[in-house]
């Protein structure tokens, strides 16, 4: 059953690629140059980005009953605020590639503090 879906998932991730590919070329250059879809060119790598973070928070393990020690706690605090200073960082440069990297530094950075200076609490 999982070797099966792996192989559908891959082949649908290659048709979607080869389809995202090859679709410029069949449309013709005049609805390409529309403003619209130079915005959606421009936001769709941080959409992307931001949907595949939201698919990832660990809040799983979370209930009621969850303290501010507890590190699942910390982690979801840390990839929250994480995705809020990419999006701020993405708003003003508009580089995808700084906005990552702030993100990657933010969300080691907030766990460091958060499991610092909260686990004392």
């Amino acid at each position: 059953m999982t070797s099966s879906y792996l192989i559908f998932a891959t082949f649908a991730m290659a048709a979607v690629t080869f389809i995202t590919r090859a679709l410029p070329a069949l449309i013709p250059r005049k609805l390409l140059d529309t403003p619209w879809l130079h915005r959606l060119n421009e936001s769709l790598p941080l959409s992307v980005m931001v949907l595949l973070i939201l698919t990832s928070l660990s809040y799983q393990n979370l209930s009621a009953a969850t303290g501010l020690n507890s590190a699942e706690l910390h982690l979801l605090m840390a990839q929250i605020g994480a995705l809020i200073l990419v999006l701020f960082v993405y708003h003003i440069s508009r580089q995808l590639l700084v906005s990552m990297v702030v993100g990657i530094a933010a969300i080691n950075g907030l766990l460091w503090v958060f499991t610092n200076f909260l686990s004392g609490y």
